[in-house]
């Protein structure tokens, strides 16, 4: 068991080492799926049922533990062009709003994208799609609320002491480009969809500290790929198995898990959504949501399964909200690619 000063040094020690990594933090959702346009601009209006989308994520990490919990945000819409004018495929256009607050420090990272997919049949059972994404990043930080190392005295820390670091900035801003590709197989009652983006590719300069040759300053490529199915088992039960592997400067994250929709009403209006999932080495993920015609919500928990959950008496977890609405624009809609559904 923590004596109390013992336990609230381990809890400093623990928020210094993730504010470093957070300086590069890149996407962080449990539900990545209702976040698709940060995942792969090949996603940008690939809602073949739908010819628009708008959804939003809000998530709250470590409120048990900090008095200023990891926020992190993103709202996002996108919508099909041309689908009636081309006849074996179609455009897609979006943006995405993304915010994340880290600590106390005011560690903010705001960005803006636009993003571009052109979507293509490729026979009567399979949809090939590219994609691009363009965007804006600011990042910003309050140094006068950072404790560093060399301000300890061996008692305490004294934030009166000269930390003696080289900050050039507390705000540095960046364009950020991506690349993604997609495919899809359909039939009656099975759906698969797949797809590998590549992101960062113009490798900006992120550093709030003068520039140093010997210290790589740039945000690393990140290649994500991504893979979901739908299967329909009877009138009764959808079920979705989804995988998500990220890698960037060496470092992975993979989330398995499956989601399982229940038909309510006998006609597909009304779903209850049971979901779990797995983020290997550290979180399992209970998911529940329900689905009213064309609008969608969910709510998940992280639970921790690292040694970092058991140290800290299992309070280290993560609350995410998921909403999304998709909608037609006049009264007949051009599928192309169906989903599986009730």
């Amino acid at each position: 068991m923590f004596q109390p000063r013992l336990y609230h040094l381990y809890l400093l020690l623990i928020f210094c080492i993730v504010s470093q990594t957070t300086l590069a933090q890149n996407l962080h959702f449990s539900q990545y799926f209702n976040a698709p346009l940060l995942v792969n601009p090949a996603n940008t209006g690939f809602n073949p049922d739908f010819d628009f989308r708008v959804g939003g994520s809000q998530r709250k990490q470590w409120a048990n533990v900090i008095n200023n919990p990891y926020k992190t945000s993103s709202i996002w819409a996108d919508a099909q062009l041309l689908t009636n004018r081309l006849e074996n495929g179609w455009i897609g256009i979006g943006a995405t709003l993304f915010n994340d607050a880290a600590g106390s420090a005011g560690l903010q990272s705001n960005k803006a994208y636009l993003s571009l997919a052109y979507h293509q049949m490729v026979g009567i059972h399979s949809l090939v799609s590219v994609g691009f994404s363009g965007g804006y990043v600011t990042k910003s930080v309050d140094a006068t609320k950072l404790i560093f190392d060399n301000q300890w005295n061996g008692k305490f820390f004294d934030i009166a002491q000269n930390p003696n670091e080289p900050f050039a900035a507390t705000r540095v801003n960046y364009a950020d480009i991506g690349l993604g590709v997609n495919y899809a197989w359909f039939d009656d009652d099975v759906y698969f969809n797949a797809g590998l983006s590549y992101l960062h590719i113009n490798k900006p300069n992120e550093s709030f500290y003068a520039p140093n040759p010997t210290i790589n300053q740039q945000v690393p490529g990140r290649i994500t790929f991504f893979a979901n199915s739908q299967i329909k088992l009877n009138d009764l039960w959808i079920i979705n198995p989804n995988l998500y592997y990220s890698r960037s400067a060496g470092s992975g994250e993979m989330v398995i898990g499956i989601n399982a929709n229940r038909n309510i009403d006998g006609y597909g209006y009304h779903q209850l959504i049971l979901g779990l999932y797995l983020r290997a080495k550290d979180a399992l993920i209970p998911m529940l949501g329900y689905q009213l015609y064309n609008y969608k919500c969910t709510l998940n928990y992280d639970v921790t399964t690292s040694a970092l959950g058991g140290a800290a008496k299992n309070r280290w977890g993560a609350y995410e909200l998921s909403i999304v609405k998709s909608g037609v624009f006049g009264a007949e809609k051009n599928i192309k690619c169906p989903s599986v559904k009730f």
